[in-house]
């Protein structure tokens, strides 16, 4: 993950915009729990026990310029919060969602990557992104 600080650095530069000592401790943190769903307030009391100076709404610029230099993504599972994850391209992978609880799954399978390239040469196209989700409830939820 070192690499990802160096990648964030240099589509810094590649834009025009500063790599702050703020913008490091948030990459920092973010990289420290690589498979880490969050949303901006998880983010914010993560940050905040390493500089309790860095407010809200550095949080939230900072997101923005993450996804903006495609270095993370925002999933939209629900109207009431945007949860990010890191992007890493060797890494693409799906999620299931439980409706009762939020539990998130990430998984991968090569099934769905041959039904891609299927589609590309059934209907002459080229796919150069796809996000599925599957929405159901887990076990958990389901015993109760």
């Amino acid at each position: 993950m070192r690499n990802f600080k160096e990648k964030f650095k240099l589509k810094l530069a590649e834009n025009n915009y500063k790599f702050t000592r703020q913008r490091e401790l948030i990459v920092e943190t973010i990289v420290e729990n690589e498979n880490w769903h969050f949303n901006a307030e998880e983010l914010f009391e993560a940050v905040k026990e390493k500089d309790s100076e860095i407010g809200m709404a550095t949080i939230y610029r900072t997101l923005e310029l993450l996804e903006k230099l495609d270095l993370i993504h925002t999933l939209d599972f629900n109207e009431e919060s945007r949860v990010y994850e890191l992007y890493i391209e060797e890494q693409h992978h799906h999620h299931l969602i439980c409706k009762g609880c939020g539990k998130l799954v990430e998984f991968s399978d090569q099934g769905i990557e041959d039904f891609e390239k299927e589609l590309e040469a059934k209907y002459d196209f080229c796919i150069d992104e796809h996000k599925l989700k599957f929405f159901g409830y887990c076990r958990e939820c389901r015993d109760k």
